[in-house]
């Protein structure tokens, strides 16, 4: 399980830095990929070495220091560069790769055709909703003509390419361009051009006027192919449509005062097809793809305002915030003014007093606040500063987002940097028992990482990759399976103070964001399941009779007792993975849906919770089989010791090999995800027994354990939530931009930048886990009958805000 004890804030080894011959500095120096880079970084950060002048503080502030640096250029950027996402979509891009176009700066929605059921009619619903009400004109050439067509596969596939005229109506979208003709035709003369100009001038006026009530693009000239045009057509060159092009950029708009009666260039359409037009048939008419990346950008214009699609940042306004936010703000504003207030006055009541005129003696300074009642309004104030640099880049309008391009290259070669650093930095552990916590962090750490490559490179399109990393998740949740089965199985601490510091340090980031973010509970999967994990195996292992080691070691009946338990809860998951419908019916009552529901529906939360459904189990028979082979000593975890004899370590480790192996073949072979989801819950623990396997039997892999990859496991939990909103974007959809036009630059400081901010927040947790959870029973009764009243209130509001909302509609 994720947790966020964090190491000591010690500094780095000055000598990654300055030595030239340093091992580690040598390699990075021979690869380009800059992740390699920042994971080397950030793991220095958090070296216990003595340093004064590169310590995780430092980064700290350095990070600081870039955020606000980024925020300050990215606002005036906007203010005088124009901020206008539409503009950056309409004007311009570039391809990530065959037919995926990435617009500068705002991401690209893919509007597609769905099947409708029974009748297998291809209707877009996205489309059909958006344009419901409106008319779309589409005037000019052949080329424009083309791009129709495409427009309309978009919206039914279907239809064939046989348009018609329609009456005369007054037009909500108007798409036109045309030049090739007047070229054509005139042969490329001068006057065709002053013509053309004058005749841009005469539609100018009534274009701004539709443009008033309605939406007017004009589609800037794409290039042609000279080589292959056809004799009558050399005359159409791309100087000629050079300058069609600056008479139409110069001539329409003429009217600056009124803003709004603008009409938008499409240019984008044009710089793609600068790449692809050597693919074009005729040299004139643009290859089919490039045809489609036009269209998706003209749907993308016109209903991105309408749809408000979560992976489309293109075109939309920013959405007012809701009364839950702006009172969180306002608790952390006055948790702020609270904490200035006190370091204020505790500056002031410290100072030297004064000697008195008449003794010559000073008088005794009054005695400073105790730093425990400053501490929790200091560190909500860094959380406040903090939620406010998550809000800039997730919820304001001022940094970039880009779409996710999946490429085996863009996965693969961050995860052999990344094995390869956390190999180099490895160190001689301090226990050599199965599974000790050196080791489970490290486990951790390179789970996370893996996790944070496969959600940046958007590797979940391909299926092994996918299937893979099912297993990870899988894996961190046979941890709290055996994490917690071993500590209530050797200490039986049952106390409501345990279970409070649990229940805090999980979910205390999680609901901040949920009131900063404005998102459910759920959408942050991961933690609502591992909190319902962890509350199903303290309810099974504090439900009368109690049994632990120590009564177990009195009489071996107590080990048969603990397996019905065992044997209890399975049955329990049993029944409820096979009736969908009474699950859903427990999971949809008010209070509890508001914890589990994501859009409404607990549909996701059953396909969570089903898909490791056997993972937490998995983790306690383990762990209960390991303790008690460890008190018969049947294991051998010396240094230096393999678990078991020769042979029968020999046997598993081949039988772990293979079932590596056979795991990757299978998954290799997977056709689709649903087929291969229903396998998962079955034969995922058995990977896991496999890496415990091959990572624990040879006693000098059990001696060592990686330093790079345990750093980043204690602060696995911050790591994977921060994620969401300021390392990814759009709700995980996209891409954060820092640092336009530079990817390689862009993903080290987005990564240094959330690296420090999850270890501060890991810092932070544990400031006021010691606060929010006291001790002593009275303090914590009264705190959680407070926080429950707060709960309360908060899903009251919610609900009167629904049922407004559904009023409304």
């Amino acid at each position: 399980m994720p947790h966020t004890t964090v190491p000591d804030s010690g500094c780095v080894d000055a000598r990654v830095y300055s030595a030239p011959d340093h091992p580690a500095v040598s390699y990075l120096s021979t690869c380009c990929h800059g992740g390699a880079k920042m994971a080397v970084l950030a793991y220095s950060l958090g070296k216990r070495e003595i340093n004064q002048y590169f310590c995780i503080k430092n980064a700290k502030l350095l990070s600081l220091v870039a955020v606000i640096l980024l925020t300050v250029f990215h606002t005036v950027s906007r203010y005088y560069g124009g901020g206008d996402t539409c503009e950056w979509l309409l004007s311009s891009g570039r391809f990530l790769g065959e037919n995926v176009w990435q617009p500068y700066g705002c991401m690209m929605h893919k509007y597609k055709s769905i099947p409708k059921l029974h009748n297998y009619q291809i209707v877009c619903h996205e489309a059909k909703t958006c344009l419901a009400e409106k008319r779309v004109a589409f005037i000019g050439d052949s080329r424009i003509r083309q791009l129709f067509y495409s427009y309309i596969q978009i919206i039914d596939p279907t239809q064939k390419e046989n348009g018609r005229k329609d009456p005369s109506v007054k037009p909500d979208v108007v798409i036109i361009g045309a030049a090739t003709w007047s070229i054509k035709l005139r042969s490329g003369s001068s006057e065709a051009l002053q013509q053309y100009r004058a005749n841009l001038t005469a539609i100018s006026l009534p274009l701004e006027q539709l443009a008033e009530d309605g939406e007017v693009y004009w589609v800037l000239q794409d290039p042609v192919h000279e080589e292959v045009l056809s004799d009558n057509r050399k005359m159409i060159t791309n100087e000629q449509l050079d300058l069609y092009n600056e008479a139409a950029l110069g001539t329409l708009n003429s009217n600056k005062k009124n803003a709004k009666a603008r009409v938008r260039f499409l240019g984008a359409s044009r710089q793609a097809a600068m790449e692809t037009i050597a693919q074009s048939a005729d040299g004139l008419h643009l290859p089919e793809n490039t045809r489609n990346v036009g269209a998706m950008i003209l749907m993308n214009a016109v209903c991105n305002k309408v749809l408000r699609p979560i992976h489309g940042s293109c075109c939309q306004a920013l959405p007012a915030p809701s009364l839950l936010q702006k009172l969180t703000a306002c608790v952390f504003l006055g948790s702020t003014l609270v904490f200035l207030f006190q370091h204020i006055n505790r500056h002031w009541k410290s100072r030297p007093t004064p000697p008195d005129v008449e003794s010559g003696e000073e008088k005794p300074a009054t005695a400073a606040l105790p730093l425990s009642h400053k501490a929790p309004f200091q560190a909500m104030c860094k959380m406040g500063l903090i939620m406010a640099y998550f809000y800039l880049c997730d919820r304001a309008d001022v940094f970039m987002k880009e779409q996710k391009f999946y490429t085996h290259t863009t996965f693969f070669i961050p995860l052999v940097y990344m094995f390869v650093l956390g190999i180099f930095y490895s160190e001689n552990s301090k226990e050599t028992k199965l599974l000790n916590r050196e080791q489970t962090d490290e486990w951790k750490g390179w789970m996370q990482l893996v996790i944070l490559i496969y959600h940046i490179s958007g590797a979940s399109a391909f299926i092994p990759v996918y299937m893979h990393v099912r297993v990870l998740v899988a894996a961190y949740l046979f941890q709290t399976g055996y994490g917690h089965f071993s500590f209530f199985w050797l200490k039986g601490d049952f106390g409501l103070y345990r279970v409070c510091q649990v229940l805090f340090r999980l979910n205390f980031l999680v609901i901040v964001l949920c009131l900063v973010m404005d998102r459910p509970y759920q959408f942050y999967y991961f933690v609502p399941l591992v909190t319902f994990w962890f509350v199903i195996i303290y309810a099974t292992m504090a439900m009368w009779p109690q049994i632990l080691q120590k009564k177990a070691n009195g009489s071996g009946m107590w080990h048969i007792g603990i397996l019905v338990k065992l044997l209890g809860l399975l049955l329990f998951i049993c029944f409820f993975a096979y009736s969908q419908g009474l699950f859903e019916n427990i999971f949809s009552v008010w209070p509890v849906s508001k914890l589990f529901e994501l859009n409404g529906s607990i549909h996701e939360w059953w396909f969570r919770w089903k898909l490791d459904r056997f993972a937490i189990i998995h983790g306690m028979l383990f762990a209960f089989v390991y303790l008690l082979l460890q008190k018969c000593q049947v294991l051998s975890e010396g240094r230096g010791e393999s678990l078991f004899s020769t042979r029968i370590s020999n046997i598993l480790l081949l039988i772990s090999v293979v079932s590596f192996m056979g795991y990757s073949i299978w998954a290799s072979s997977c056709k689709n995800k649903t087929e291969c989801n229903e396998m998962h819950p079955y034969i995922s623990g058995l990977q896991i027994l496999a890496f415990i396997l091959i990572r624990n039997i040879p006693g000098y892999a059990r001696s060592l354990y990686s330093s790079f990859f345990a750093w980043f496991g204690k602060i696995s939990l911050e790591l994977f939530i921060c994620q969401y909103h300021i390392w990814l974007a759009a709700d995980t959809k996209g891409i954060l931009v820092l640092i336009p036009g530079n990817p390689s630059l862009n993903i080290i400081l987005s990564t240094f930048i959330f690296v420090c901010v999850a270890h501060e927040i890991s810092l932070i947790t544990n400031d006021l886990a010691q606060v929010a959870i006291p001790k002593d029973g009275a303090a914590l009764l009264k705190r959680l009958l407070a926080a429950g009243v707060f709960t309360l209130g908060l899903l009251l509001m919610s609900k009167s805000a629904e049922g407004n909302q559904g009023e409304g509609h």
